[in-house]
């Protein structure tokens, strides 16, 4: 299977992981030339409060979750490791439920590949990644690589 697009989807959660979400896109990356999507997801929530953390000036026009996105700490820490990389990247914003607005991007940029971070669960939570990753699993449209937090 040839691997054109990979959608490296990060949310508020994965700040302390990026490097190693990063890390694991290149991996599949750098060989087959793909190009990432990185594809940053907000709740309404989060979008609200993204949009008056980053100072965005609302009165001159409509402000898209692209350059919400684009804007975003843990966006721009990618980035950077893209181009180090010499990576072909976009960046992409959605707001929505994460794990539909994960799989509902996938789709839009007919990904090739999800690249998804989770949180490390108790022993009795470890047969189940969590609802946003095990819905991003069960529904995507595309192989999915889940990276868990903690893991080296």
């Amino acid at each position: 299977m040839t691997i054109e697009t990979i959608l490296l989807a990060v949310g508020p959660n994965d700040r302390d992981q990026i490097g190693r979400l990063t890390e694991e896109t290149l991996d599949v990356a750098g060989p087959t030339g793909a190009t990432v999507v990185v594809g940053h997801v907000f709740t309404r929530d989060e979008y609200e409060d993204a949009l008056e953390k980053l100072e965005f000036d609302r009165d001159t026009g409509e402000v898209s979750p692209d350059d919400v996105a684009g804007r975003h700490a843990s966006v721009r820490d990618i980035v950077d490791r893209l181009d180090e990389a010499d990576v072909d990247y976009e960046v992409r914003g959605s707001v929505g439920d994460h794990a539909d607005s994960i799989v509902e991007l996938a789709e839009a940029v007919a990904a090739d590949r999800i690249v998804i971070g989770g949180e490390r669960r108790s022993p009795a939570g470890k047969a189940v990644f969590g609802s946003t990753g095990q819905t991003v699993m069960l529904d995507s449209p595309c192989p999915v690589t889940f990276v868990r937090a903690g893991t080296k």
